[in-house]
C-alpha cells in the first residue's frame, strides 16, 4: 500500500489535483478501484500539507428494482471517518427495462455522470475523485484510435464549467493489478455488480488485447501513458 499512495500523491503533486480547504466526492461503485481510491485519500488526508475532506458517494442503480446493500461500505467509511451518501437512482429500469438498450454503456455513462456530479454539489463538494488507474488510461487510448481515429484520453485534472467542478484522477500512475493487490491486502468490502453488462464490455475486450500484446511488447501500457505525456495530450 505504501507503493500505491506514494504513486498516488505523486499524481496529486505533478498536476495539483488537491487545493487547500477542498471537500472531494469520491465516486465509490463497490468496487476495487473505487474502494482503494477512498481508502488512498482517506489516508493521504491524515499526512498531506494541505488539509482537505473526503466524501463518499455511491449510486445505487437498484438493479432488478431492489435497494443495493452497502453496509459494508459504510463500515469502512465509519473506519476511515469518512462521510457516506448512498444516492438512490432509476438507471436500471430507465436502461434495461423502460428503454431496453442493446449497447447501455454509453448512456448508463451519460446518466451515472449527470447523477454523480449533481449529489457532489448538494453534498458541498468542489471536486469529485474518481478511480481510473494507468490501464484505464492505456485502454481509452486505444478505444479513441479504433473508434474515432483520434489520440486522446481523460485528462488527468477536468474542470466542468456547467457544474463549476474538477474532475481528478489521483491513480492515473497506479496499475491495475497493484490497486486489485491492495484490495485484496486491506480486505476491502467489495460488492460485486450485478449488471448486466458487466464483463462484456468493448473496455474489457481492449484490456485482454493489451494484455496479450504486452507479452511482446514490454510496459506497452506504461510506454502509452508515456506518450501522452510527452506529447501534452488532454492535459496529461
Amino acid at each position: 500500500m505504501k507503493q500505491l499512495l506514494s504513486l498516488t500523491r505523486a499524481a496529486v503533486d505533478k498536476y495539483n489535483m488537491i487545493d487547500e480547504g477542498d471537500r472531494i466526492a469520491v465516486g465509490v461503485s463497490g468496487g476495487k478501484d473505487s474502494l482503494v481510491l477512498l481508502y488512498a485519500l482517506a489516508r493521504l488526508r491524515e499526512f498531506y500539507p494541505k488539509k482537505f475532506e473526503v466524501v463518499a458517494i455511491t449510486l445505487d442503480y437498484r438493479f432488478n428494482f431492489e435497494d443495493g446493500d452497502f453496509s459494508r461500505v459504510q463500515t469502512l467509511c465509519d473506519e476511515l471517518g469518512v462521510e457516506y451518501i448512498v444516492k438512490k437512482t432509476d438507471l436500471y429500469k430507465v436502461i434495461f427495462v423502460d428503454r431496453k438498450e442493446k449497447n447501455p454503456c454509453s448512456l448508463c455513462a451519460k446518466m451515472r455522470r449527470g447523477i454523480l456530479h449533481d449529489t457532489a454539489k448538494e453534498a458541498g463538494c468542489n471536486k469529485i475523485a474518481l478511480g481510473h488507474h494507468l490501464d484505464d488510461a492505456a485502454q481509452t487510448v486505444i478505444m479513441n484510435l479504433f473508434n474515432g481515429g483520434t489520440i486522446g484520453c481523460f485528462s488527468p485534472v477536468s474542470y466542468l464549467s456547467n457544474k463549476d467542478l474538477y474532475l481528478i484522477r489521483p491513480m492515473i500512475f497506479c496499475y491495475e493489478k497493484d490497486v486489485a493487490r491492495a484490495a485484496s491486502r486491506l480486505e476491502l468490502p467489495i460488492v460485486k455488480s450485478k449488471c448486466p453488462a458487466d464483463k462484456v464490455t468493448q473496455r474489457q475486450t481492449v484490456k485482454e488485447l493489451l494484455l496479450s500484446l504486452e507479452k511482446d511488447y514490454p510496459q506497452l501500457r506504461k510506454k502509452i501513458v508515456g506518450a501522452l505525456q510527452r506529447g501534452e495530450v488532454d492535459g496529461w
